[in-house]
């Protein structure tokens, strides 16, 4: 039901003032906090290197007294008293001779000293120095001087390095957690609170119309009245009317309630903002509801706006539900926030709210009550003319081949979603580049959807002739049955060939109808059983290849008694909640005595299924086993392999209306 477009930039950010909000495409430079942790690490770096680049090599006192001394190199030596230390001052046309104690530095220091030697406190200096200077000639002489120094800005600097050190990383580690920049929009420590919605103005390039969204004709409609409310609010105003505050998109995944909103911002000349329910859930205390605060502060400024949030059961979850939890949970604070922003005694004129959920049966009702969500839209998922749209949108622009049935693929995909026949539509075109085609052909597109609704096929997968016979016979157990009951989903493929986890597997086409009898459920019922009936009745054994198919029937028979009151002894009741306030609850609502009940009844419905699955078989067991060899032979067998061996398959009331 949607097309896939271009998703709107996400580098966009709120500014904090009013008129300082940039728009998406601007080219206002921003400041980058990253630069001023560079800037100051670097600086500390530089001062570092600064002040140890001129700093005297350490060397050995036995160095300096058997080579320096003896060679005359020596100008002068100093004694630091206070460091017990003695610094050695070499003549600049002798350095050359002690270049190895340098390093790789090219150039040579012509600031002195160039050496230093440490002493400890009994060494007697004056006398050692003396003695050697007395045994040098007199060109080789050197001077002996005595200081005290104090190094102030070194110890400055040491002292200030870990503690500047230690603060960038801070800075740092807490811009990570806070998920963004200081600067700008919601991130950095000290805007956590920020909202972290992104606004599309007019101006946006990558825009979405109506026109990219196929069927969801009445969703549209809805959506449509309220752009042009905002388009033209006289037209409405002028009869007293005023305008919805809130709709709610509800629907299953993947029916195009998102990209319904981006239609709403390509189509509404108003500034809108976007966001998902996540984004107002923060590892802090308090961050969700102020970040709702400051949402609201930003429409208002904007108004007239509209403010589209995303799964907003991510924070909407009604609060009698959230197990687990207390009453000071951040998620309801931050739910109380938005209930009192939506409709509380603060004026909220201009500003729309859009949300999108596929879960509404979890959120509140204060929530949902008019004054706050207005109008619920149902997005469900597409019938045959809103598919029959959506596979022309998504064939835009693919290179399909010319006649190119696109009614039939419609027919094909019933119970497909938008984004799944998106899917549909993207694999094809894989599937053909694989078998190196010049366009895309209708097996294509069965190939992809055999892909999305199987898996992949495993032709490499090891089967012994004994479980490929089980197979086949299984798998045309379900098709035989399928074909002769009048209420069972006509069969479309049958295959052996194993697909994901299934060893075998059948395709139906299901009829789109709105309630379904019993006669309809008890069929399908016998159907699915059919494949284990198969076994039963030509190996004399049963197998695990059931299994699925065991838990379907189970599911199913269960809600026909307890949920839809399908059965005699039970009545019209049905234990199912709706309001899923017993989610959380330990206790069923009904007696022991009517959950043995309810289990017999179960049993006798499916064990009825299972008698009806075998006499089909073996009143047509010759039939059967022709199908099930043909099966083997073949691998894969369609419908019409099955009209040749049963003759064609009985039309039910509804095919006959739609002929």
């Amino acid at each position: 039901m949607s097309e896939s477009v271009p998703t709107p930039p996400t580098n966009q950010k709120n500014a904090s003032k009013k008129g300082n909000t940039p728009l998406p495409g601007s080219k206002k430079p921003r400041f980058n906090s990253m630069l001023m942790y560079l800037l100051i690490g670097g600086m500390f770096i530089y001062l570092f290197m600064f002040y140890n680049a001129n700093n005297p090599i350490q060397v050995q006192w036995l160095d300096v007294k058997e080579n320096m001394m003896p060679a005359g190199d020596i100008e002068k030596i100093t004694l630091i008293t206070n460091l017990n230390r003695v610094e050695v001052y070499v003549r600049q046309d002798s350095l050359y001779k002690y270049k190895k104690y340098f390093g790789f530095r090219e150039d040579l220091p012509t600031k002195s000293p160039q050496f230093y030697f440490v002493i400890p406190s009994s060494f007697d200096a004056d006398t050692k120095f003396e003695n050697v200077r007395q045994q040098l000639d007199g060109s080789k002489k050197f001077n002996i001087e005595t200081d005290e120094r104090r190094d102030y800005f070194g110890r400055i600097l040491e002292w200030m390095a870990l503690p500047a050190i230690l603060l960038i990383v801070w800075l740092f580690m807490m811009r990570r957690m806070s998920g963004g920049g200081m600067a700008g929009g919601g991130g950095g420590v000290f805007n956590v609170g920020r909202s972290k919605a992104q606004l599309f103005d007019k101006d946006h390039k990558n825009k979405v119309t109506f026109q990219d969204v196929a069927g969801l004709e009445e969703a549209k409609v809805e959506v449509m009245e309220i752009v042009d409310f905002l388009k033209n609010p006289k037209k409405y105003t002028e009869l007293g009317g005023k305008i919805p505050k809130g709709a709610l998109l509800v629907g299953p995944p993947g029916t195009g309630k998102t990209l319904l909103a981006k239609a709403v911002a390509g189509e509404a000349d108003v500034p809108f903002f976007s966001l998902s329910g996540s984004d107002f859930v923060e590892m802090f205390v308090g961050v969700g509801a102020s970040r709702v605060r400051d949402l609201f502060r930003q429409a208002k400024e904007k108004a007239p706006c509209i403010v589209f949030i995303d799964e907003i059961d991510a924070v909407g979850r009604a609060r009698s539900k959230n197990a687990g939890y207390t009453s000071n949970d951040e998620r309801e604070n931050t739910l109380n926030q938005l209930l009192t922003e939506m409709d509380g005694f603060g004026s909220n004129s201009g500003v729309i709210i859009l949300a999108a959920t596929n879960r509404a049966d979890i959120l509140d009702k204060a929530l949902m009550r008019a004054g706050r969500f207005d109008r619920q839209i149902h997005v469900d998922l597409p019938e045959l003319k809103e598919r029959l749209a959506i596979f022309k949108v998504h064939l835009r622009g693919l290179k399909i081949v010319e006649g190119f049935d696109f009614e039939f693929m419609a027919k094909q995909t019933p119970g497909f979603s938008g984004a799944d026949i998106a899917n549909v539509c993207n694999e094809a075109a894989l599937i053909a580049a694989r078998k190196n085609k010049s366009v895309i052909e209708r097996q294509d597109f069965l190939d992809a959807i055999d892909r999305i609704v199987g898996g992949l096929e495993r032709k490499s997968k090891i089967i012994t002739k004994e479980e490929k016979r089980t197979i086949a016979y299984h798998e045309a157990g379900h098709a035989t049955v399928s074909w002769l009951l009048e209420h069972a989903n006509p069969l479309l493929k049958v295959t052996i060939i194993p697909r994901g986890r299934a060893l075998g597997a059948a395709w139906y086409l299901p009829e789109e109808r709105q309630i379904t009898t019993t006669e309809q459920l008890l069929d399908e019922l016998a159907a699915t059983l059919g494949g284990r009936a198969a076994e039963e009745l030509v190996f004399g054994r049963i197998s695990t290849g059931a299994m699925n198919d065991l838990e379907k029937i189970t599911k199913q028979a269960y809600a026909m008694v307890s949920y839809f009151g399908m059965s005699d002894k039970i009545g019209n009741l049905s234990y199912y909640d709706s309001s899923g306030q017993n989610e959380f609850g330990f206790n069923r609502p009904y007696s022991e005595k009517t959950a043995e009940l309810l289990d017999v009844e179960v049993k006798r419905i499916i064990d009825a299924s299972y008698d009806k699955a075998k006499e089909v078989l073996i009143q047509y067991k010759a039939q059967f086993t022709q199908l099930a060899e043909l099966l083997l032979e073949r691998e894969v067998i369609f419908a019409e392999d099955l009209e040749n061996i049963f003759g064609k398959r009985k039309k039910t009331s509804r095919e006959l209306e739609l002929l």
